[in-house]
C-alpha cells in the first residue's frame, strides 16, 4: 500500500493574476501530484475562508505564504506515512487539524489543494485516471459526460458593465453527445461576437471568457443569445437551452433587489414575479441559480413554489456546498438543484458526501469552477466520476476555461461507450 512520503507547495497564481496554492503529495511508491486551488469572486457568507497573508507591501495583501507554512509546517507532519489511497482519513485528518468549522485556521485554499494533491497522488499509485478513482470512491454508479452550461454573456461580479444578472448561460442539453454540445457551444460563441461586434457593441471577455459588454438590460441579454443561437443554426427550446446566474446576493440592498441596468427597485414578491415572466416571455430558460437572497430561505422556498415543477433552480451561495444547509434545504423545500465548488467547504471528502446527499434525494447537481480559475481540470473528472450530469466551467475562451472542456473530451474518447447526460 502506498503511502504519502511528503506534502508540499508554492504560491502560484489564478487567472486573475492573484496568488493562489499549488500543492503537491509525493508517495512511497514515487508518485508526485499536484493541484492548484480556484478562488471566487461572488462568495457565499458561508464557505469556507481561504486564508491570506493581508500584507499590504506584497500582491496587496492577496499572498498566500502562511497557508503555505501550514502546509509544511503542520499538515506535511500529519500526514506523511498515512495510506494515500484512504481519501476519507486523509481528509478527516486535515479537517481536524485545522480545528474550525470552517477552515480558517489553516485556510481552506491550503486543506483543499492538499486534499485533492493526495486524490490525483492515489489515482497514480492506482494507475487510474483521476475520474475513475472519484467514481470508486462513490461506489461505481455509471459514469456519465455532463451538460456543460456555457457562460457566453458576463454581468455582476463577474464583470465591469452594467448587467445585473450575473450569468447568461447556453445549454446545449439536447444534442446526442459531448463533443457536440461544445461544437454547438463554440459556434453560437463565434456567431454572438459577430453579432456584438456588428452592433458596435464590446466584445471584450470578463472573468469567465464571456462577453461583457454594457447593455440596456438583462432581456437585452437574452435577446442577444436568441439571435446568436438562431444564427448559428441551433434549434432553440430544442438542441439547445438557456440558463441564468442571478447571483442575486450581490443586488440584494437593505431588503430589497436593486437592479441599477433599469434604476428599479424590487420588493422580493415583485422579483419573483420578475423571474415568473421572464422565464413566461422566454420558455427556453431551463435553470436559474441564485434567484434569492442566500439567506432568505423563505423566499427560496416561494420561488421553488412558483416555478421549481418548471425548471431547474440552483443553490449556490445558499447551500455553499455544506451538507448541513443541503439537509436542511432538501427538508424544507429551498431548491431542487445544488451546485457543487470544492473550495466552498474545502475537501474532496466532503464533496463527494454533499453530492450524494443531492443525488439519493433527486436533486440536481452542477460541478461549478470559480471565477478566478487555473488551468487544474479536477472538477472535469470530478463530474465524470460522480456522473453529476452538468457543469459549469465558463465560456469558449481564456485557456483556464477551456481546459476543461479539453479534459472532457480527452474522457469522452477514453470510455468504451460513453453517455451523454443531455441526450
Amino acid at each position: 500500500m502506498s503511502r504519502i512520503v511528503d506534502v508540499n507547495g508554492i504560491e502560484a497564481f489564478d487567472s486573475r493574476g492573484n496568488p493562489t496554492i499549488l500543492a503537491a503529495v509525493t508517495t512511497s511508491d514515487g508518485h508526485k501530484s499536484s493541484a492548484l486551488v480556484p478562488s471566487g469572486a461572488s462568495v457565499g457568507s458561508l464557505e469556507a475562508v481561504e486564508m491570506r497573508d493581508g500584507d499590504a507591501g506584497r500582491f496587496q495583501g492577496r499572498g498566500v505564504r502562511k497557508a503555505l507554512q501550514g502546509i509544511t509546517q503542520e499538515i506535511k507532519g500529519a500526514l506523511v506515512g498515512k495510506s494515500v489511497e484512504d481519501q476519507a482519513e486523509i481528509d478527516k485528518t486535515l479537517c481536524d487539524l485545522d480545528g474550525t468549522p470552517n477552515k480558517a485556521r489553516l485556510g481552506a485554499n491550503a486543506i483543499l489543494g492538499v486534499s485533492l494533491a493526495n486524490a490525483h497522488a492515489a489515482a497514480a499509485s492506482k494507475g487510474l485516471s483521476l475520474y475513475r478513482h472519484i467514481n470508486d470512491l462513490v461506489g461505481n454508479p455509471p459514469m456519465t459526460l455532463p451538460v456543460p452550461m456555457l457562460n457566453v454573456l458576463n454581468g455582476g461580479a463577474h464583470a465591469n458593465n452594467n448587467v445585473d444578472i450575473q450569468e447568461f448561460m447556453v445549454v446545449p442539453s439536447g444534442v446526442e453527445d459531448f463533443s457536440t454540445a461544445v461544437q454547438a457551444a463554440a459556434e453560437i460563441f463565434y456567431t454572438l461576437k459577430q453579432n456584438l461586434a456588428s452592433k458596435g457593441i464590446s466584445t471584450a471577455v470578463g472573468d469567465e471568457g464571456g462577453f461583457a459588454p454594457d447593455l440596456s438590460s438583462d432581456i437585452e441579454a437574452i435577446e442577444l443569445l436568441i439571435t446568436a443561437i438562431e444564427r448559428s443554426g441551433w434549434q432553440l427550446g430544442e438542441k439547445i437551452n438557456l440558463a441564468l446566474d442571478c447571483a442575486a446576493t450581490e443586488f440584494f440592498v437593505d431588503g430589497h433587489y436593486r437592479l441599477e441596468s433599469q434604476n428599479r427597485t424590487l420588493t422580493r414578491e415583485e422579483w419573483i414575479d420578475e423571474m415568473e415572466e421572464i422565464s413566461s416571455q422566454f420558455p427556453a430558460i431551463t435553470s436559474i441559480e441564485d434567484g434569492i437572497h442566500e439567506s432568505d430561505y423563505e423566499g427560496w422556498k416561494k420561488l421553488n413554489q412558483a416555478l421549481g415543477s418548471k425548471m431547474q433552480l440552483v443553490g449556490d451561495d445558499l447551500f455553499v456546498t455544506n451538507p448541513g444547509l443541503l439537509n436542511r434545504g432538501i427538508a424544507d423545500g429551498w431548491a431542487n438543484a445544488i451546485l457543487i465548488k470544492l473550495n466552498q467547504i474545502g475537501t474532496l471528502s466532503e464533496t463527494l458526501e454533499v453530492i450524494q446527499i443531492a443525488q439519493s434525494h433527486g436533486l440536481g447537481t452542477v460541478i461549478s469552477h470559480r471565477s478566478g480559475d487555473t488551468e487544474d481540470t479536477t472538477i472535469a473528472d470530478l463530474a465524470v466520476g460522480t456522473s453529476a450530469g452538468q457543469i459549469k466551467t465558463g465560456s469558449m475562451s481564456r485557456s483556464e476555461r477551456v481546459a476543461k472542456y479539453n479534459r472532457l473530451l480527452q474522457i469522452n474518447q477514453e470510455l468504451e461507450n460513453p453517455v451523454y447526460a443531455g441526450s
